[in-house]
């Protein structure tokens, strides 16, 4: 769940609710925190629910945190000059009142597909793959399937961060377009050229389907520049034409609308981890890190805005893999930042 954060994240607009402050006093496990944070969430008059994860069954905070952003990444790479776009108010006023990517472009398998991280901090790598997926078969007019490789950005950009330990979504959209990525797709995927080598695992819901996950991060692998399923590493990669940035509610919904899904980063609190459905809003716990992701979508539950966004968590947590959060007061930071581009 470690991953990039960008440092505006850290100034936050609190919702419409307040922020309770959660006393520890008479817990006896970082488990039973959570737990109560969830209990606390269900009591309060709020847009979502919660719920115990055993995930976190003999776990403390500081190895939960192992799993979030590392404190040297605070502070973003900047963007490069040129990559903010605008779009003009004549695309803004005509955006919908609510979207789906999903429904939009059904011929796009990538966005029904949840990924899976893993043990490894890359969610930056990721949300940033997710994103170059959908935007290939979007672009393609529904009929280029092809998977891009989560792994090779965090194995080969150096530029992109630490890998494992954490990255930078725009810089990862740089690197597509300036040396390119390969394709790629699932743990022991061999349709395309590199596969995620980490399988995946029990995030934050009790171990069945997949096993729990690791206590501690893998190991970033090293840049091999070698297909995993014999194809040839340079001829499999693919390309953006361009890369953008886009900030605010109402550019999001455009660029989201006119050109697909984006990535996002956003800062985890302690009540985040025991969602399980309705619409975000951080109302209990403190912080524990930050964490990038895919948002595909945006619309209006019982009279409360969201964004429609996907984790990389496996389908097992959350709303199959899938979650609401606050749209329109920059919650949790998800409005400053979002990074995309067009395939060439």
């Amino acid at each position: 769940m470690k991953g990039f954060i960008v440092a505006t994240l850290l100034a936050l607009t609190v919702g419409a609710f307040t922020v309770y402050k959660y006393q520890t006093s008479g817990t006896s496990t970082y488990a039973d925190r959570l737990s109560e944070i969830a209990s606390q969430v269900n009591s309060m008059n709020t847009t979502w629910k919660a719920g115990r994860n055993l995930k976190w069954e003999n776990q403390t905070k500081e190895s939960m945190m192992s799993f979030m952003m590392p404190a040297m990444l605070h502070k973003s790479r900047p963007s490069r000059a040129g990559m903010k776009v605008t779009h003009p108010l004549s695309m803004v006023n005509s955006a919908p009142a609510s979207f789906d990517s999903r429904t939009a472009w059904p011929g796009c398998e990538s966005l029904r597909e949840v990924r899976d991280q893993s043990a490894c901090g890359s969610c930056w790598a990721f949300g940033a793959a997710e994103t170059m997926s959908d935007r290939i078969c979007i672009h393609s007019g529904e009929k280029d399937q092809t998977r891009v490789s989560a792994e090779d950005l965090v194995e080969c950009c150096t530029d992109c961060g630490y890998g494992c330990q954490g990255g930078f979504p725009g810089a990862a959209f740089d690197f597509w377009q300036n040396t390119g990525v390969v394709t790629g797709g699932l743990y022991a995927d061999t349709k395309y050229c590199l596969n995620y080598p980490f399988a995946p695992c029990a995030h934050h819901v009790p171990a069945g389907k997949y096993q729990a996950c690791p206590t501690t991060d893998y190991e970033t692998p090293s840049c091999k520049r070698t297909c995993t399923n014999g194809d040839d590493y340079s001829s499999s990669k693919t390309f953006a034409k361009s890369v953008s940035s886009h900030s605010g509610e109402a550019q999001l919904k455009t660029e989201i609308s006119t050109n697909g899904p984006v990535e996002v980063a956003f800062t985890v609190y302690e009540d985040f981890p025991t969602y399980k459905s309705g619409v975000y809003q951080h109302v209990s716990g403190g912080q524990l890190g930050g964490h990038a992701v895919k948002m595909v979508g945006y619309g209006t539950e019982d009279g409360t805005p969201y964004w429609l966004v996907a984790n990389s968590w496996n389908e097992t947590w959350g709303d199959h893999g899938f979650f609401k959060i606050l749209r329109g007061n920059n919650e949790c930071g998800i409005e400053d930042e979002g990074y995309a581009g067009v395939p060439a």
